[in-house]
């Protein structure tokens, strides 16, 4: 072992104590062939464990590149340590190289892209994709570069993988979230756009900024009873929204739409609200989604 690997085992170890991070494996036995032939086979899966600030423990697979990835699954520190069996040096020597080595290119990438060089950032992109399919980051970050360039067909294809990947609408995507988001409408993607924030809706119903920029979408396709219904569920949520009123005032003032509409539509949600029940019958979640980048104001017809 090097010194260099020495160095971080014991920085590793330390990280540990102080949040839980690392290396795990599952064993399952299978029964392989038939009859006489049956035979059993041990398979053995490695997955990344992480503690998050807030105490949640969620495990990833890792995949035959070595970086975690998919959707993470969320399980008890008991379950953790009754289940698995801890892998220190396997992650010290492969996975955490091969996972800082994965952040580096998208780093560059997304430099790339922020700069404007866009086919610079499309190349780290796809060589990020290469190692993780299911990158959020990566996929955000090639969707944006796609969208800025006005391919809308590439776009598409990012658009259908993100919105199947939990981890697209987690708090800490929500920068990115936000700009693939308007940048969907922007390009006239309408149909996607709607699909995407409705889906963020099933995990961060407790946001009123998503219920603005669905009610944003519904103007530009001009069915103006939905986009009233929106905004009503944003004034239910947060009825001192700069952005909600100033949304509302404008429905108004071009008699898209009446001050009783608007009012039966707040009325509405705030009677949902307060049964803790939304249409559909789903409840009202707090996810902590959170949108700081919302225009100023609707876009007119």
């Amino acid at each position: 072992m090097s010194q260099e690997q020495s160095v971080q085992m014991e920085k590793t170890a330390k990280d540990f104590q102080k949040h839980l991070r690392g290396v795990f494996s599952s064993q399952e036995l299978r029964k392989v062939g038939t009859g006489t032939t049956t035979r059993k086979s041990v398979t053995k899966t490695f997955w990344y464990a992480e503690e998050e600030p807030d105490g949640r423990l969620y495990v990833q697979p890792i995949n035959s590149n070595y970086v975690p990835t998919g959707n993470k699954k969320y399980i008890s520190k008991d379950e953790l340590l009754t289940k698995f069996s801890p892998e220190p040096e396997f992650y010290t020597e492969t996975v955490y190289p091969s996972m800082r080595k994965l952040k580096e290119t998208i780093d560059r990438a997304d430099t790339a892209r922020n700069r404007g060089e866009t086919f610079s950032a499309e190349y780290e992109y796809d060589n990020a994709l290469a190692v993780d399919v299911d990158n959020v980051r990566a996929n955000f970050g090639i969707g944006l570069t796609y969208l800025s360039r006005g391919e809308t067909d590439k776009a598409q294809n990012i658009f259908s993988r993100l919105v199947q990947l939990d981890g697209a609408f987690a708090e800490e995507h929500k920068h990115l979230f936000n700009d693939f988001g308007i940048n969907l409408r922007k390009n006239k993607m309408f149909a996607e756009s709607l699909e995407y924030y409705l889906r963020a809706l099933t995990l961060s119903k407790h946001d009123e900024n998503l219920y603005i920029n669905i009610a944003r979408v519904y103007l530009e396709i001009k069915d103006i009873p939905h986009a009233v219904e929106f905004i009503g569920k944003a004034l239910a949520l947060a009825p001192q929204s700069d952005v909600a009123l100033k949304f509302q005032s404008w429905l108004i003032a071009h008699k898209l739409v009446t001050e009783e509409q608007c009012r039966a539509a707040r009325d509405a949600a705030e009677a949902e609200l307060a049964s803790g029940v939304q249409t559909g019958g789903e409840e009202f979640l707090s996810n902590g989604l959170h949108d700081e980048k919302l225009e100023e104001g609707p876009s007119p017809l």
